[in-house]
């Protein structure tokens, strides 16, 4: 009997009349069983079920119909005591009338507080659950709908400017002063639908606050994660040792995804008060875009000129902006700007450019955009530090490889030439030896032979410092040398149609060289293959065997040396070796014809 709203009042007559009748006969009955008792009790049964189902007036109605139909089994009983027990009767009617009245009321509205509580969390689960969006207003105002039981237009949340009906009223709710949002509902509200309304308004403004709160921090969370990944990925490349022409893109367009601006660009200064773009993501139609390469003259006041002015980082109103590039990307429609430094060993050598053409950066954007900065950085530390060491260790390589020219030529020109000159005098000693002098001779004879043992060492000797036949006639006629000379069979395939550069025919030679010694040290193998092509501006060289493998490429100084050496010419060499299969040496590298 507890509902919101009373059931019908037909209704009400009916069970008020028939409640009533029942009385009677219930009364009647009774009085057969004991006459001299008092029944009156009994007519309240009804007034306590009106009272309790429905509302004040027919409730009354019920009371004074009572009190009636009390009053003539009364008058059948004792007519000299009707009217004090009518007035009586009447007033604990009344009463009862009253107080279970009042107490429906309150168990009515306890009950729909407890309704309301339990779709309010409902409700409240709808609105921190799901993002700001029209789809959750929408799901949040059925729901409010049903908590607060009102009649069309029902209740409709929505922002704080939402539009207005004739047949609806709007309810600002505020956040701490500020509109957060706005309740719609009908224009014309009953007093308890009011009262409703204006209960639940302050819960309301909490929730709303709550959500809009935990959507900027989810907002939030989410463009951190963004960055974090977007900085991860770019840290990876560079501890790949991945060159700054690739860190470059890579990082202006995981800044535009990760900050969700409109414009990244990554310049270097030059000495000539002017920077050269060096990556630009524009996520704009195509028309004043910079262009990766371009080189823009410095001036003016503008986020570039700035940053390499003062080295620190900038924000720029391009409202206010001047300069060349300022002219640009005021062309493209951008509002605002901001640069941050890129420092290498103190000096500001370029700068991250920010543009966004209809919000200011976020105040974290700055740091955002630094610790990308410092991966350029890095990244571009590395590379000139990597450059610097192999343009060393190419010095020092190509210093020694000029020493052993030097020697060779010297014990071609010098001493080799000396002893064939000094075999030549013994030669004749000996034939001017008389022949009574037989000893003689034959020590002669012999003198001549340790000069011939002692020339072939020599030859030998300077082979190895450095093959002559690499300078005179190239690589392929070296490499045919080795094969020759080496004691396990060798199958040579040669394509090389031009000379190649001095650095690079060193370097196959010396790895083909390595590789037959190896082989016929260690290997126990019955055939080595040699395969060396120049094409498309590298020199790919292969050497393989079928021996027992097992070669560690880490575990004695030949191997790591033929490492240090083709690094040195920018090549790559990988070294294959399963046990029992046999090794395969492979080597690429860039040439330019000589």
């Amino acid at each position: 009997m507890l509902r919101p709203s009373t059931p019908p009042v037909a209704w009400g007559i009916a069970v008020a009349a028939g409640l009533i009748a029942l009385e009677m006969v219930i009364v009647f009955l009774l009085e057969r069983i004991a006459p001299d008792s008092a029944f009156g009790a009994v007519f309240l049964f009804g007034v306590l079920v009106l009272s309790a189902g429905w509302g004040f007036g027919i409730a009354i109605a019920t009371s004074i119909a009572s009190a009636a139909a009390y009053a003539y089994v009364h008058v059948s009983e004792n007519s000299q005591s009707l009217l004090p027990a009518v007035i009586v009767f009447t007033s604990v009617a009344l009463l009862t009338n009253v107080l279970v009245g009042q107490s429906r009321l309150r168990a009515a509205e306890s009950d729909q507080r407890r309704r309301e509580a339990d779709m309010m969390a409902a409700f409240a689960r709808t609105m921190l659950r799901e993002p700001m969006s029209p789809e959750m207003f929408s799901t949040a105002s059925a729901r409010l709908t049903e908590v607060l039981d009102l009649p069309s237009p029902y209740a409709v949340l929505g922002p704080a400017d939402a539009s207005v009906t004739p047949d609806q009223q709007r309810i600002d709710l505020l956040d701490e002063g500020v509109p957060a949002g706005s309740l719609l509902v009908p224009a014309v509200l009953s007093a308890s639908d009011t009262r409703r309304v204006r209960r639940i308004v302050p819960a309301l403004e909490a929730l709303l606050a709550a959500a809009r709160d935990r959507h900027e921090l989810g907002e939030h969370t989410e463009s951190l994660a963004r960055q974090q990944a977007a900085l991860r990925r770019v840290a990876t490349l560079v501890a790949q040792r991945g060159e700054p022409d690739v860190v470059y893109p890579a990082a202006a367009a995981e800044l535009a995804n990760g900050l969700d601006v409109e414009h990244v660009s990554l310049v270097r200064f030059g000495d000539d008060e002017s920077c050269v773009v060096l990556a630009a993501w524009d996520g704009g139609p195509r028309g004043h875009h910079l262009i990766v390469g371009e080189r823009l003259p410095l001036g003016g006041h503008n986020a570039s000129t700035l940053v390499k002015a003062a080295g620190t980082s900038v924000a720029v109103d391009y409202a206010e902006a001047t300069g060349p590039m300022a002219e640009r990307l005021i062309r493209r429609g951008f509002r605002f700007g901001l640069g941050v430094p890129i420092k290498i060993d103190g000096c500001t050598w370029g700068a991250i450019i920010i543009g966004a053409a209809d919000r200011r950066p976020a105040p974290d954007v700055e740091e955002r955009v630094t610790d990308f900065a410092e991966l350029v950085a890095t990244a571009v530390y590395n590379s000139e530090t990597r450059a610097q060491l192999t343009q060393s260790r190419a010095r020092v390589v190509a210093a020694a490889d000029q020493a052993r020219r030097v020697i060779e030529r010297d014990l071609h020109d010098g001493a080799q030439q000396r002893i064939v000159s000094l075999g030549m005098e013994l030669r004749a000693a000996q034939m001017a030896v008389p022949p009574e002098h037989q000893d003689l001779r034959e020590q002669l004879d012999r003198s001549v032979e340790t000069l011939s043992h002692v020339h072939t060492d020599l030859q030998e000797l300077s082979r190895g410092i450095h093959p002559a036949i690499l300078s005179r006639g190239g690589l392929g006629p070296a490499l045919k040398t080795l094969s020759r000379r080496s004691p396990v069979p060798v199958s040579l395939t040669i394509s090389i149609p031009t000379r190649l550069p001095d650095t690079v025919e060193v370097a196959a030679y010396y790895v083909v060289a390595e590789a037959l010694m190896n082989t016929a040290k260690y290997a126990h193998a019955t055939e080595i293959s040699i395969s060396a092509a120049s094409e498309d501006g590298f020199l790919d060289l292969t050497v393989t065997d079928d021996g027992d493998g097992g070669a560690d490429a880490g575990n004695g100084s030949g191997l790591i040396g033929l490492h240090d050496r083709i690094d040195t010419v920018g090549g790559t060499l990988t070294i294959t070796s399963p046990q029992g299969v046999g090794t395969s040496l492979v080597a690429r590298i860039p040439v330019s014809p000589r």
